[in-house]
Order: structure tokens, then C-alpha cells, then sequence
């Protein structure tokens, strides 16, 4: 701070509790930087009231957003109802957002009847006026455009997968859907059972099996903030950088929920606190700040974290006990129907051939994961396209040509590491077998 800052601070620490009365005078500050206001102001006497003015719930924005219709000539299919809608599908948005919003629909509906109004009359004909009405596809279109800008800083664009397109992981969805549907939509029935809902989720298991996928739908199905961390992307060369970065996505998850925190790839940036390399010392950093926020003094609410890997032995076992990470769900190999489902998701808009068996392919594609799957449907018509680019459905034989080009994921060895580490989360392994599956790559 310049020495003119200090000089402005102490004259008006003095007018507002000085040796003089300040009479009938009420002194309101406002700022968005709260940490960069000197602490002596901060206090009785002086501002004597600190009101957060936070992000607006659904309730808030719909009477925001009432507010600012007001005097907007709204269409027929534009009603209480369909407002409700639209600020239940805009979290995180504040005021001046839903302002913006409001008027990005406005111009949209303007430049829709703008062609039929001549603009060198003196006088548009009310007919014409009367056509300006603002209908449902003018707010979807502005929705498209304007974002909220309380997470414009870790915003990511909502994915468009839906659980109908993870297809062969039914066990792992109904642990999602219960440990973050229901909390976001249904917190009263925690506190009427007397229990809290899980904090967060480890998503573990081999390559391509869908833990990503798992995490996308659970973006676009839940209905809440969606706050998406790379792993290695948190770490930086800079002393207490990578803490901060931590520190700030739950300050920002904190303001804006119900908000789902997703790590991918979370062993890069939590693996176990041993060694004493320059690197060990900045993870541990890092792993401690993760600890703090999770289970640490200031209590999540509303805020669930989920997290990714492949590499489960790597992560620091602190992170693992209940209260932190209490659900530890193996995404493993598919059974028989969760291929077949797997291969119905993948050729849904490829035109078959009558001989192409679904069924069968499902029975011979054992130890194929979610994404060894794709890429045989993927394969097989890139197969047909090479014989013949006019062909209009894909045979049988394109897709067992393609299985011979695409190896399974999965094998004995590998799924029986994941297999001895479930256990060992479980608590089963005997202790002499805990060594055992450290030493697998």
C-alpha cells in the first residue's frame, strides 16, 4: 500500500470513530475484494455489519427474474411455469446475469420481426410492435450465450451425456445417484434420518471402463454446478501456488452450490506422502490443503467430490477413510448384458445389416471395456467404408474383422490387481498379501 492509501485509511478510520460524534450519519461500503480492505475498518465502531450478498438460490433467481420480465412483453408459452424452469436450470448466475439474460432474449426477439418493420416511417404500425413478444426459443438461444459469471473462472461446458448412454455400469450409477442426486434434491430426508450424505466418491479401476463418462453424466443429470479439475494441471513451480489452487476451487464450489467437484486423475496431484524429493514435498503440500477441505473445520455443504484414477495404490491413504472419500466404487469389467447394452449405446446411429447379431457380439468380446467397444463399432465401419465408401449398412463380417484389430483392454492379471486393491479397501486382504499388488504395472 502507497503512503497516500495509509493516509486516506487513517483520516477516515478517524471521521467514522474519532473524538468527534459522526451525527445522524450511516456509512455504507461495498466491495468485492474483501481481504484487500484494512482490517482496523473491520471492526465495531467502524462497519460495524459485514452482509455477504452471496449467489442467489432457484428461489432468489426466480424473483430476479420476475423482476426484470416485468415490463417485457412475454409470449403465451412463456409463463410463471417455464420461468421456474429457467432459473432451476441457472445456477450460479447472479443478478446482472439474469439481467443480461433477460436482454440477449429481448434483442434475439427483436431482430426476428427487424426484417418485416421498415425503418424509414416515422410511425412502425402497432400491429408490428404488438409482433415483438419474447417466446421459450428466445431464452434458450440466449442461454447459449451468456454463462454465469460467478464461475466464469473454473466454468466448463455442461457435457451432454445422459445415463442412458453409460450403458454397463448399473451398480456404479445407483452409488452416484445416492450419494449425489439425492443429497442435492433430497437433503431433507438426510436430516430426517439423522445421518449426512457422503462427502465424496473414488472412481477406480482399469482404463476405458467409463470413470470419465460416470462423471459427465452425473454433470448433466444432476442439476447442479459442475466444476471440472485436471489433476496435474493444479500443480505449479511456485511455493504455496498449487495450495492456493486447491483452496480456491472449494472457496468457489462454497459460493455457488449445490456443486460437484470432479479430480481426474487425482493420483498426480494425491499420491502417497513418503519420499523426500523436492516434487514428494509439493504433493504433500498439496495432499494436506486437500485434507483440510474435506474434512477440515469449515463443513462441505451441498458440495460433493468425486474423483478419478486408474492408479488407486498411488493415492494417499489419508484420503481414503470414511468421512473423506467414503465411497470407493471398483468401475470394473462387464458382464455379458452390460456389453450388449454397451453395443446397442455405440451402434444406435449405425445402419446395420440384418445379419449383425448384438447378442453374439456381446458373448465372444470378453475382457473388452467400454472403450474397446467403441472402437470395434468404430473400426468396423471405417472397414466397410474402405471396401466399398457407397455401402449403406455395415455386415457381420466388417465387425469381426474389426475384433481381430482391436485387442481387449483387459486381462487376468490386470483385473486381479484391481481385485486385490478392492479388497484391501474393503478391509478383506489378509495383511500378508498387502504387498503383493504394489509391485504391478
Amino acid at each position: 500500500t502507497g503512503e497516500v492509501e495509509r493516509r486516506v485509511v487513517a483520516q477516515l478510520l478517524t471521521m467514522m470513530d474519532g473524538l468527534e460524534e459522526r451525527g445522524q450519519v450511516v456509512v455504507i461500503g461495498a466491495t468485492n475484494r474483501l481481504d484487500a480492505i484494512d482490517p482496523a475498518l473491520r471492526r465495531p465502531g467502524r462497519f460495524d455489519r459485514e452482509i455477504e450478498i452471496g449467489v442467489p438460490d432457484a428461489g432468489g433467481r426466480l424473483e430476479i427474474l420476475q423482476i426484470h420480465t416485468r415490463g417485457v412483453p412475454l409470449g403465451s408459452d412463456v409463463d410463471e411455469k417455464y420461468l421456474e424452469e429457467i432459473a432451476k436450470n441457472t445456477q450460479a448466475f447472479v443478478g446482472a446475469d439474469l439481467l443480461a439474460l433477460v436482454q440477449e432474449a429481448a434483442m434475439r426477439a427483436l431482430r426476428r420481426v427487424l426484417p418485416d418493420i421498415n425503418l424509414d416511417d416515422d410511425l412502425i404500425p402497432q400491429e408490428k410492435l404488438e409482433q415483438i413478444v419474447l417466446i421459450r426459443s428466445d431464452f434458450e438461444n440466449a442461454l447459449r450465450e451468456i454463462g454465469p459469471s460467478a464461475m466464469r473462472e473454473v466454468l466448463v461446458e455442461i457435457p451432454s451425456v445422459k445415463w442412458a448412454d453409460v450403458g454397463g455400469l448399473d451398480n456404479v450409477k445407483q452409488e452416484i445417484i445416492e450419494a449425489v442426486e439425492w443429497p442435492i434434491t433430497k437433503p431433507e430426508k438426510f436430516v430426517q434420518m439423522g445421518i449426512k450424505p457422503p462427502k465424496g466418491i473414488l472412481l477406480f479401476g482399469p482404463p476405458g471402463t467409463g470413470k470419465t463418462l460416470v462423471a459427465q453424466a452425473v454433470a448433466n443429470e444432476s442439476n447442479a454446478n459442475f466444476i471440472s479439475i485436471k489433476g496435474p494441471e493444479m500443480l505449479s513451480k511456485w511455493v504455496g501456488e498449487s495450495e492456493r489452487a486447491i483452496r480456491e476451487i472449494f472457496k468457489k464450489a462454497r459460493q455457488v452450490a449445490p456443486c460437484v467437484v470432479f479430480f481426474d486423475e487425482i493420483d498426480s496431484i494425491a499420491s502417497a506422502r513418503s519420499s523426500m524429493s523436492e516434487d514428494a514435498k509439493v504433493s504433500e503440500r498439496v495432499v494436506n490443503q486437500l485434507l483440510t477441505e474435506l474434512d477440515g473445520l469449515e463443513a462441505l455443504k451441498e458440495i460433493v467430490v468425486i474423483a478419478a484414477t486408474n492408479r488407486p495404490d498411488m493415492i494417499d491413504p489419508a484420503l481414503l477413510r470414511a468421512g473423506r472419500f467414503d465411497r470407493l466404487v471398483l468401475v470394473g469389467q462387464s458382464t455379458r448384458e452390460g456389453r450388449r447394452s454397451i453395443f446397442q449405446i455405440h451402434t444406435r446411429n449405425i445402419p446395420l445389416a440384418s445379419d449383425v447379431s448384438i447378442d453374439e457380439l456381446a458373448n465372444i468380446t470378453e475382457g473388452y471395456v467400454g472403450a474397446d467397444i467403441e472402437a470395434v463399432c468404430r473400426e468396423a465401419v471405417m472397414l466397410a467404408l474402405r471396401e466399398n465408401f457407397n455401402i449403406e449398412n455395415v455386415d457381420m463380417k466388417y465387425f469381426m474383422e474389426a475384433l481381430n484389430k482391436v485387442r481387449p483392454t483387459l486381462s487376468e492379471n490386470l483385473m486381479g490387481y484391481y481385485k486385490k486393491i478392492h479388497e484391501l479397501f474393503k478391509g478383506g486382504m489378509p495383511k500378508e498379501e498387502t504387498s503383493s499388488y504394489i509391485g504391478y504395472r
